[in-house]
């Protein structure tokens, strides 16, 4: 019996591959908007600390507690959501209720009245904006074209973040709270998250065009057992980039939480100065963001680690020292490079030391650990602090957070895969080939 082969038609690939890529940057758009107003709503606080202050009378300490009860939230909400996700087998429609549930949470803060109320709604945004990031970052892994893969991913987790938390959301938010009121603020936040809600209920799909593009080798290695933790610590890579996920979070929520707060009543900045500042962190954001981890792939993550975290260190104490906020503005921009280590620390290393069954485990372990610690603590025992010896103790603290980081990765084994196979070929020439070469 003679058995024939039925050859795809060439025009029936090419539609289908074209409605893939459109998929694919329908996709990302979309969840580039929901993270980065996630990361809006996270960071509207900060923002609004001085006229939240100024109503409730908050410490410092009360301050930092704010923000770390929506760490704590967080953290345990998106190790909880991924797992749940994926023994149910579906993600939009958690998706779906997180971004419901956070828009409704954040403009619930502007309803109350004291500092329990506010701390509360805050803690319940957490539980809910928890669960996008793993939410998303599935889907989008999915969905995108292998060679597209990290830089879709970058965007989506860095740059969107730093887009519309670092740069929309300073200048907005002190606009409108000057304006309207603060409250006014968290309240209108819930009409993007509900209309970004509507759009994923449309157009996301469980399951992208041609049932996803992920590689052959992703079926094997889901069939692989899964590693325990104490299999994942085995390895010294992810022993480190937990300990520096904890510091570098220090740095980052310590000096994102206290920096307006510190231009405004001990620099004596006006809300406009103060938010102008700022939007200089974001604008940071978004170059290092792309900078960082590109410049990575050619001279290693060790040293991009080394080298990138000695410049962030200089930021908090920038904030100190240096009273011009035109100057200010311009060495922010130039100094607030650790987010662009965040994704080497919380994502790639990782991924490039752990096989592939082992990713989500070691993913989670370094993301939650290190949310629970950086993102949760250091706020209560910075503004702990700040109370007891004034506001330029969480500066130190912050950078305290990047000196850490620095001397921890020393202590990194590299990863970058040009930068392996460089050492390799320069292993491969011994000095018996070439001295054959030469005679």
């Amino acid at each position: 019996m003679i058995r024939t082969r039925t050859r795809p038609d060439p025009v029936v690939q090419t539609a289908a591959a074209n409605e893939a890529r459109r998929y694919e940057n329908r996709l990302l758009l979309i969840l580039f908007l929901a993270f980065g107003f996630v990361f809006f709503d996270r960071q509207a606080l900060s923002f609004l600390a001085p006229f939240i202050t100024d109503e409730f009378d908050l410490s410092h300490t009360q301050l930092g507690t704010l923000s770390g009860a929506l760490a704590l939230t967080w953290a345990l909400s998106g190790m909880v959501a991924g797992r749940l996700s994926d023994k149910i087998g579906k993600r939009k429609p958690i998706l779906i209720a997180a971004v419901v549930l956070f828009s409704c949470f954040s403009a619930a803060g502007g309803l109350m009245g004291g500092f329990l109320g506010l701390l509360g709604a805050r803690a319940l945004m957490g539980v809910a904006e928890g669960a996008v990031l793993p939410l998303s970052q599935s889907l989008m892994v999915e969905a995108s074209q292998e060679h597209r893969r990290g830089l879709n991913m970058g965007l989506l987790q860095g740059s969107a973040a730093g887009l519309l938390g670092g740069i929309v959301a300073p200048l907005s938010v002190v606009w409108v709270a000057e304006h309207f009121g603060w409250r006014t603020v968290l309240l209108i936040t819930i009409v993007p998250g509900l209309l970004i809600a509507a759009w994923i209920a449309k157009a996301v799909r469980e399951v992208p065009p041609g049932g996803g593009q992920v590689s052959d080798a992703a079926p094997a290695a889901q069939a692989e057992p899964k590693a325990s933790v104490r299999e994942v610590l085995g390895h010294r890579n992810i022993v480190l980039c937990t300990l520096a996920a904890c510091c570098y979070l220090t740095w980052f929520v310590v000096i994102i939480t206290f920096t307006p707060v510190y231009l405004q009543d001990v620099k004596g900045y006006s809300s406009g100065t103060m938010s102008a500042v700022m939007t200089c962190f974001g604008v940071a954001w978004v170059l290092w963001g792309f900078l960082t981890p590109a410049i990575s792939d050619r001279i290693g993550r060790k040293t991009t680690m080394i080298v990138f975290t000695s410049i962030a260190v200089l930021c908090p104490l920038a904030v100190v020292y240096i009273a011009d906020p035109l100057v200010l503005g311009l060495v922010v921009v130039l100094t607030y490079t650790g987010l662009g280590c965040f994704t080497l620390i919380m994502a790639t290393i990782p991924a490039e030391t752990v096989p592939r069954g082992a990713l989500a485990t070691a993913l989670g372990l370094v993301m939650g650990v290190g949310e629970l610690a950086g993102g949760f603590l250091a706020p209560l025992v910075a503004g702990r602090a700040s109370d007891a010896w004034g506001l330029e103790t969480a500066m130190y603290i912050s950078a305290g957070g990047a000196i850490a980081v620095v001397l921890l990765s020393f202590g990194l084994r590299e990863t970058a895969p040009r930068v392996l196979q460089q050492r390799a070929a320069r292993g491969a020439v011994s000095p018996t080939a070439t001295a054959g070469v030469d005679a």
